[in-house]
């Protein structure tokens, strides 16, 4: 099995390719986390702030009392404070208390600037990428930027302005709009992007990159 050293000979964290999930003790400023919903069906993702809070792209919906995390309307109650947070209709980027970030799921950590082999060898999208990660002072800044200027980051799209979208943009600076083509979401376009390694790579070419990160 291949695995991806998040810090280089560091034999202490490794995560394999099925699962990137981490402790709490070992998450860090400027991480992007994400932890699944509705028995791994999508992932909310966001970037850790540090003492115990999540800045994140998500949706409100007036007062509610608890956290949509299956497809049968099972809800995870809200913090008090965390119900003042969410008290808005529509999308923005707003913080939240890790709990609540997670609403009972398990805390992953998304990878950046892996290998092509281990990209296409990951059995579930959404979870790493190629790019590379800024550093964590840049990551915070954009991710702040977004809280003070009322949690603006455009209109909701599933396939190209979402939770992991917002959380890519944080690490990396890239916001990629493309009108009627695959989006930046890891979730939409594994599938796709894989193929396309596997095609470039088996015409003996180097891929430096993909929209579909």
């Amino acid at each position: 099995m291949w695995y991806s050293d998040r810090k280089k000979g560091s034999a202490s964290f490794k995560m394999g390719l099925f699962s990137n999930q981490i402790s709490r003790e070992k998450v860090k400023l400027g991480d992007h986390i994400y932890t699944w919903r509705t028995t791994h069906a999508y992932a909310h993702h966001g970037i850790y702030a540090g003492k115990g809070k999540v800045v994140h792209f998500t949706h409100g919906g007036g007062s509610p009392s608890g956290i949509t995390v299956s497809s049968t309307l099972n809800y995870y109650p809200l913090c008090l404070i965390c119900k003042e947070h969410y008290n808005f209709e529509g999308y923005k980027v707003i913080h939240s208390c890790l709990d609540c970030f997670l609403a009972g799921g398990d805390l992953n950590l998304y990878e950046y600037n892996v290998s092509m082999r281990f990209f296409i060898a990951k059995t579930i999208g959404g979870t790493c990428t190629l790019a590379p990660s800024d550093p964590p002072d840049d990551v915070l800044v954009r991710a702040n930027f977004h809280l003070k200027i009322d949690g603006c980051f455009g209109d909701y799209r599933l396939r190209n302005n979402n939770c992991e979208d917002f959380a890519i943009y944080c690490k990396t600076g890239f916001l990629v709009y493309k009108k009627n083509r695959f989006g930046t979401s890891g979730q939409v376009n594994a599938v796709a992007a894989a193929s396309l390694g596997l095609a470039v790579n088996a015409c003996g070419l180097t891929m430096l990159g993909i929209s579909a990160y």
